[in-house]
């Protein structure tokens, strides 16, 4: 009987990619795009600790921060996930971190956090197929 608790917490708590999706001031939708990194606009996310700005029709809110982190591609919205979407809700890429105009919040690309924040980074899911970054929710 306590293994199938344990098993029922253990299914109900966890979600495929741990990306947090009960944020207030994003909302979910579904898209799907390809970065090809062979391209030379992309071609920086071949190279651990790169990150870059990507504004592709449909794909996020406020475009996408895609970082090379050199165990994998991790994808994150450019909207400011603290505020409601506005005129300075646009996240501005620094090196590796993201900064919040409306607030002065800056989070980590490697870990879509900032201190005394209570939502990080809204994160996507990525799947790398040959030289293309997939980036989906």
């Amino acid at each position: 009987m306590a293994l199938l608790i344990f098993a029922l917490v253990f299914i109900t708590g966890c979600d495929k990619d741990g990306a947090n999706s009960d944020n207030p001031y994003l909302p979910n939708y579904a898209f799907t795009v390809d970065i090809n990194r062979s391209l030379p606009l992309y071609n920086d996310l071949n190279f651990a600790g790169n990150a870059k700005k990507i504004n592709i029709a449909g794909a996020g809110m406020r475009g996408l921060l895609v970082i090379n982190t050199g165990s994998g591609i991790l994808a994150f919205d450019g909207a400011c996930p603290n505020q409601d979407l506005s005129s300075c809700s646009t996240l501005t890429l620094s090196g590796v971190e993201a900064t919040c105009p409306c607030d002065n919040a800056v989070y980590s690309l490697y870990t879509g956090q900032a201190p005394g924040k209570p939502y990080g980074l809204k994160q996507y899911r990525t799947e790398i197929i040959g030289t293309v970054i997939r980036v989906y929710n």
